[in-house]
């Protein structure tokens, strides 16, 4: 059974785990945990039988909330637990009075960019160079909260 749920610090090892095996420059733990510990942060994580399979990190300021991570392990991509993370951070924004998205995704990441777009997420404008290791540009895309 999935679950939703808001980020404990008793997640963030594991966290810290999964980011190493997904990401190729991977926020350390204590990145990760000072990041807990911000008041204008969003943390969500996805549980399927007791294992961590995905989490979103988000920051906001004012009604904007900047998507940081969205991470999903590779064997439950593709059955819906990025969108449940989705719409349970739609709630929360909401709630928050948060009433826009946005992220930065590589710009060769086809599946995420596509992933995004299913979602509502519109293209905005390119951050050249904006990734490395490798280098690559960054696609900006936003997305109203409602809509």
């Amino acid at each position: 059974m999935l679950t939703i749920r808001r980020m404990k610090e008793s997640d963030i090892p594991e966290v810290a785990r999964l980011e190493k095996e997904i990401f190729p420059d991977p926020w350390s733990e204590g990145a990760i945990s000072e990041t807990f510990g911000q008041e204008q942060t969003l943390l969500l994580v996805a549980y399927e039988d007791r294992k961590l399979i995905g989490y979103l990190i988000l920051y906001f300021v004012l009604e904007e909330g900047e998507i940081a991570r969205i991470a999903v392990i590779p064997e439950c991509r593709r059955q819906g637990v990025g969108a449940r993370m989705l719409l349970e951070l739609e709630d929360l924004c909401e709630d928050n009075g948060i009433t826009k998205l946005l992220l930065d995704v590589r710009e060769s990441n086809e599946t995420a960019i596509s992933f995004y777009t299913s979602y509502g997420f519109v293209q905005d404008g390119v951050r050249r160079n904006f990734y490395s290791d490798p280098q690559e540009d960054g696609i900006l895309m936003s997305r109203e909260i409602g809509k």
